[in-house]
């Protein structure tokens, strides 16, 4: 299992800083959010690349209906290059309750945007293994048939794709559908009721049997788990990672959203949690 932070919102300097200092305390990855109005998280993943060499760097996730799927290539095509392909892409049809009221022209239907990340998956794909392609959706349309290869960018690293997370709603099917054309599902759960609740080790063992069964893809999977673990005591640490890991866990990341310097600074100190769980 490997180990992420999730950072808030800072500007691109403190995420770079922190983003290194992760890095030295043995992290495996550290992650940025997106929203409707905020910094730019591609640039703080900039600065965050000629700060780092070894750690990955993710944006989770890109709220796709509010980007075109074309931009979000150029992009993250760019930081993969720069950071010696490193990048994750986690993408999602957006959380409207985070602001969309105040930008009253963006789509909030919850149908339409998943429609919209459904063909930005597709066209990323495309887009990514820098090949000829034509695609006609109901939102999307592209002609790279009709342009010189001359033009294209460059590929990005990584091949055939950048990795793409997306979440998984367990047992949504048409959630977990999407999730079979990705390479990694951030593991959610709905009840009935249409509420969200906590994902158990038994919710994942079920979504990592359902992938099984369903995925065609040859690429690895992952399955991403995200706990806020700040105040844990070392055994409560130790027994979580045990049922992950039995699970089928293989990202935990450590969701420090809302903390500030100080929290971040101990936090990223005391270790990953596998080092966390051993003191």
């Amino acid at each position: 299992m490997k180990y992420g932070v999730a950072l808030p919102n800072w500007d691109a300097l403190r995420i770079a800083r922190f983003a290194r200092l992760a890095e030295e305390t043995g992290w495996d990855g550290a992650f940025v959010g997106d929203a409707i109005w905020t910094l730019d998280p591609t640039i703080s993943l900039a600065a965050a690349a000629l700060q780092t060499n070894r750690i990955r760097l993710g944006l989770m996730v890109v709220p796709m209906p509010l980007r075109r799927p074309w931009k979000v290539a150029s992009e993250t095509t760019a930081l993969d290059i720069l950071s010696g392909g490193r990048l994750i892409l986690g993408l999602g049809a957006g959380a409207v309750w985070m602001g969309w009221h105040a930008f009253p022209d963006e789509m909030t239907d919850t149908k339409t945007r998943a429609e919209m990340l459904d063909e930005a998956i597709d066209i990323l794909t495309g887009l990514y293994q820098r090949k000829p392609f034509d695609f006609d959706g109901k939102h999307y349309h592209v002609r790279l048939t009709q342009l010189d290869e001359q033009y294209y960018p460059p590929a990005p690293i990584q091949q055939p794709r950048i990795p793409l997370w997306i979440p998984g709603i367990w047992p949504r099917k048409k959630s977990m559908h999407r999730v079979l054309k990705c390479d990694g599902l951030l593991a959610q759960k709905m009840d009935p009721s249409g509420q969200f609740v906590n994902v158990s080790p038994a919710d994942i063992r079920e979504m990592k049997d359902y992938v099984s069964a369903n995925r065609t893809l040859a690429t690895p999977f992952d399955i991403i788990v995200e706990e806020q673990s700040l105040d844990w005591e070392p055994g409560r640490i130790q027994d979580k990672l045990g049922q992950w890991q039995e699970a089928g866990v293989t990202w935990w990341v450590e969701g420090l959203w809302g903390a500030n310097e100080a929290q971040v600074t101990a936090r990223l100190e005391k270790g990953t949690p596998a080092r966390a769980a051993s003191l």
